[in-house]
């Protein structure tokens, strides 16, 4: 984040604005539908009374002096003098206001963000002084799913807010409350203007407002790339009070959460498991019972190489209400980035998820059915024993000329393709310094990832 919005009360406060042109006028229209209190200077001149805004105070036709900018909370300045613009900005921060000098980032203490002004409810989006008028289009997108009533819900909650915090003293039950009544008929009502009877609807809910019962859902947070989270899972994130997550689940995802939500890493690697299998188990059903909204978030999907069938038994045998959200599997969005066709009528009629790391004292897999031929298989937990693999699908029949493909950062920035046949796959994965999660591709279809790879290189020609 480069740049912080702040919330600026505007009761009573002080603005200044100096100057006559429009993006003076700009600021003053912001500003004329508040509670703040407007002077506005003109020193090149007043303008002409047409373009004066309704309900503007009347201009000072004169230079402010410093006296003028005393208690101010913010000041704009909008002059074609440079110099003199910069002037004043030094006695206005002098007598303690934050100045924004129009287009110009380098002597401001602030910008002006793009706003969507429902009254009660101000959205604003900023690029800090670099784009203003990508922010201005991005504010017009958002403006356009906000209910223009939206005032009217803010406002009832103002009214409501002492009541409740009285009424509900347990702070997860006054949590629970607010979002059954912004998300229910109360919120619709309010916004539609219907303020006695979302005023009773409120009421309502405020009688039966009582701490809720935990509850764990197992989230797939896919991938790696933060457009593939299922709707779902994305509403699910906002709603945690306790997120546990993994070692596959970067940042770019976990920023999609809610921000005050607990966090908890619990993630393991290959011979380091952080917190044990059983422990991560216990803690999910210790939240819960705590009266916590947990999610398990984890990479990919939970029932594919990701124990959520362990921690879904776990939950279930504690008493605890437990939901499963799918998530895209790696295998899917690897093969979908590089190009793989997991199956397709000409090479390959059947695709197998294996994973190269069997549970100890487990049985082993079926080498001779996974080296069929036209089967495209995708191995997780791979890299390790690639050469293994190999060796093994190559004795149970499989040609050494297979095509193999490896994926690293499947569906992320650092994406990395790398192709090569069965019968080098070890020493392609000991040539690669493989860092990431990666997926292990054999089959016909893994050749198309080469096109792939040569369409990529014609175009970064």
């Amino acid at each position: 984040m480069r740049v912080f919005l702040a919330s600026v009360p505007l009761e009573a406060a002080r603005v200044v604005i100096v100057g006559a042109g429009e993006p003076a006028l700009a600021k003053l229209r912001l500003f004329l539908n508040t509670p703040a209190d407007l002077a506005w200077f003109a020193p090149d001149g007043e303008p002409a009374t047409l373009e004066t805004p309704q309900g503007a105070p009347a201009p000072a036709g004169r230079t402010p002096h410093a006296q003028d900018f005393a208690g101010a909370r913010l000041v704009f300045i909008a002059l074609q003098d440079v110099a003199e613009a910069a002037r004043l900005a030094g006695l206005a921060r002098a007598g303690g206001a934050q100045v924004n000098v129009v287009d110009q980032p380098g002597l401001s203490d602030f910008q002006t963000p793009a706003l969507i002004d429902r009254d009660e409810v101000v959205v604003g989006v900023a690029t800090g002084g670099s784009a203003p008028i990508l922010a201005r289009d991005v504010r017009t997108r958002i403006e356009g799913v906000l209910p223009a009533g939206l005032a009217n819900v803010a406002r009832m909650a103002r009214e409501l807010r002492e009541t409740v915090k009285a009424s509900v003293p347990d702070f997860m039950a006054r949590r629970r409350f607010w979002e059954r009544a912004f998300r229910g008929p109360a919120a619709d009502l309010a916004a539609e203007g219907r303020t006695a009877e979302a005023r009773r609807e409120m009421l309502r809910l405020l009688n039966v407002a009582a701490p809720e019962q935990g509850v764990v859902h197992i989230v797939g947070a896919g991938p790696g790339d933060p457009e593939l989270l299922t709707l779902k899972a994305l509403r699910v994130l906002q709603d945690a009070d306790v997120i546990i997550h993994d070692r596959l689940v970067p940042e770019a995802v976990l920023e999609r959460a809610r921000r005050d939500a607990k966090r908890l890493y619990v993630g393991k690697a290959r011979g380091d498991h952080s917190v044990p299998q059983d422990q991560i188990e216990a803690l999910m059903i210790e939240e819960a019972r705590a009266g916590h909204r947990v999610v398990r978030l984890k990479g990919g999907d939970p029932f594919v190489f990701g124990r959520g069938g362990e921690e879904l038994e776990a939950v279930r045998a504690a008493g605890v209400a437990v939901f499963v959200v799918p998530g895209v599997t790696a295998a899917l969005a690897c093969a979908a980035s590089a190009g793989v066709p997991l199956t397709h009528r000409d090479h390959a009629q059947a695709v197998t998820f294996v994973t190269a790391q069997a549970k100890p004292g487990g049985v082993d897999a079926d080498w001779t059915r996974l080296a069929a031929p036209n089967h495209t298989l995708a191995i997780y937990m791979g890299v390790d024993r690639a050469e293994e693999t190999a060796a093994r699908l190559i004795a149970a029949g499989r040609a050494g000329s297979t095509p193999v493909a490896i994926v690293e950062n499947g569906s992320r920035p650092d994406e990395r393709v790398l192709t090569g046949r069965l019968d080098g796959l070890g020493a392609l994965v000991r040539g690669a310094s493989l860092t990431g999660p990666a997926l292990l591709f054999v089959g016909e279809t893994a050749a198309f990832s080469a096109a792939q790879l040569d369409v990529r290189a014609e175009f970064a020609a």
